[in-house]
């Protein structure tokens, strides 16, 4: 990335701190009804995430974690709040998980995937009540969910051997494979192993269904690349068109070279797949990702770098008109490299958030000009959506896991949505925490936490 100055972030735990003697000053020291903050109250934290706003703009409904230290497990369940912090209530209790919770255009459902079928399947729960339904009965592990802006479609992704014809295909070369007396696998390109996985020949496939049910149809078939990109894609690689018609998503397709290739780029396609690919970034060799649509259809904005084969690459903003299919770099000028942003009601702004001295700050960045403010520099923010004028951002620090938070626009008046782990905050006792700079070698400001 590149940057003004050279940083340099030093987290030193400051609960380790007051067990070597260090003094500390705390709010809470003097309490007698507190304890030293520990690995057990750290594991113990309920875990905030993928809040999604209802289409109304009145509810946002977030998957919470929450750990069992005794039983040494933990459960994933759906969770609502009104955007303004009120009517905080559990959607859904089951033992096993459900995740990756998205709204239905009228608000009156969210669709999620849940593993309580014993495979992790899509289904549908009202929000006012009921049972959820189970939607899909697959025979393989369902990710990455999206509904279509018109209700009409869902998308997933689906672990699948891309020349494989069918899901049913799949499965059955899963089961032929298990059978067998020997383990051994013979590779003839690498990656044989990514990060912390196996390469076992399956990919991440985009599939596409009617939402009344019927076959899902695999756009990317034949394809020997994956969407979302492995390790730590999602579905914000992957968007509807605005009519519900299409859908577009970014993959590698660099067949023996992808080990050493960023050439990821995003493709279009059709729902029904009446027409093949379109790759729309193929003039840049270098890493498309993370589509998003402006509020009225005319264009795509997304993440791009300049550097094939760099992935530590600065990201920028790029705007893509559907109208003459001309592309204008919004940041080029910023030296801040983007992670996710939304758009904001008008279209006239694009809300991002990016890696700024040790925080992940919120910016605003003008659509027409490219210029940048900041509307929230400290803690670490992510998920930027819009409610009811204001954005709606997750956001934690050194002193708390993810809680919800709301702020105007211009940077005002910032509310506090969420209250998940107060309680197991306030009764734990921990050290401040606070960032400062020095003058490093050659001059460079060198930024540290303490």
């Amino acid at each position: 990335m590149r940057l003004k100055s050279s940083f340099l972030f030093f987290l030193v735990f400051v609960n380790t701190c007051s067990f070597v003697g260090i003094p500390l000053s705390d709010s809470h020291a003097s309490s007698s009804d507190t304890h030293p903050f520990s690995i057990h109250d750290m594991l113990a934290m309920d875990r905030l995430s993928d809040p999604q706003v209802s289409p109304d703009g009145k509810l946002i409904v977030f998957t919470l974690r929450k750990t069992d230290l005794e039983a040494d497990k933990g459960r994933t369940d759906l969770w609502l709040i009104g955007s303004s912090g009120t009517n905080l209530r559990r959607l859904t209790s089951h033992p096993d998980g459900d995740f990756n919770p998205r709204w239905a255009p009228d608000g009156k459902s969210v669709w999620f995937i849940s593993t309580r079928s014993d495979s992790a399947q899509v289904w549908r729960i009202r929000v006012d009540g009921g049972e959820a339904q189970q939607v899909t009965d697959l025979p393989l592990d369902v990710g990455n969910l999206l509904v279509s802006p018109d209700g009409k479609h869902l998308a997933f992704t689906l672990e699948v051997f891309p020349d494989c014809k069918t899901i049913a295909d799949t499965k059955d070369r899963l089961d032929e494979i298990s059978s067998r007396k020997t383990t051994g696998l013979i590779y003839e390109q690498i990656f044989v192993r990514h990060w912390d996985t196996w390469k076992d020949g399956r990919r991440s496939h985009l599939f596409v269904m009617p939402i009344t049910g019927g076959d899902p149809v695999d756009l990317m078939w034949g394809m020997d690349a994956d969407t979302p990109s492995k390790p730590f894609g999602g579905p914000e690689e992957i968007t509807f068109t605005p009519d519900g018609g299409g859908l577009v998503f970014s993959a590698r397709d660099a067949g023996s070279a992808e080990p050493w290739s960023t050439d990821f780029n995003l493709y279009s396609i059709p729902i029904d797949g009446s027409k093949p690919l379109e790759c729309i970034t193929e003039d840049n060799k270098a890493w498309d990702t993370n589509p998003v649509f402006s509020p009225d259809g005319r264009n795509l904005a997304y993440l791009a770098m300049t550097k094939p084969g760099y992935e530590s690459d600065r990201f920028r903003i790029v705007l893509y008109s559907l109208l003459d299919g001309r592309k204008r770099v919004l940041t080029e000028n910023w030296d801040r490299s983007p992670s996710s942003f939304c758009f904001s009601a008008d279209g006239k702004t694009i809300y991002a958030i990016a890696t700024n001295v040790g925080q992940n700050s919120l910016f605003a960045v003008n659509v027409k000009t490219g210029a940048v403010r900041t509307i929230v520099k400290e803690g670490r923010i992510g998920s930027p959506a819009i409610a009811a004028g204001r954005i709606i951002y997750g956001m934690s620090n050194l002193r708390s896991p993810v809680e919800l938070y709301s702020v105007e626009p211009d940077g005002r008046n910032i509310r506090k949505i969420t209250n998940i782990n107060d309680e197991k905050i306030a009764a734990a006792r921990m050290g401040a925490c606070e960032q400062f700079i020095f003058a490093g070698w050659k001059g460079q400001t060198v930024y540290c936490y303490v």
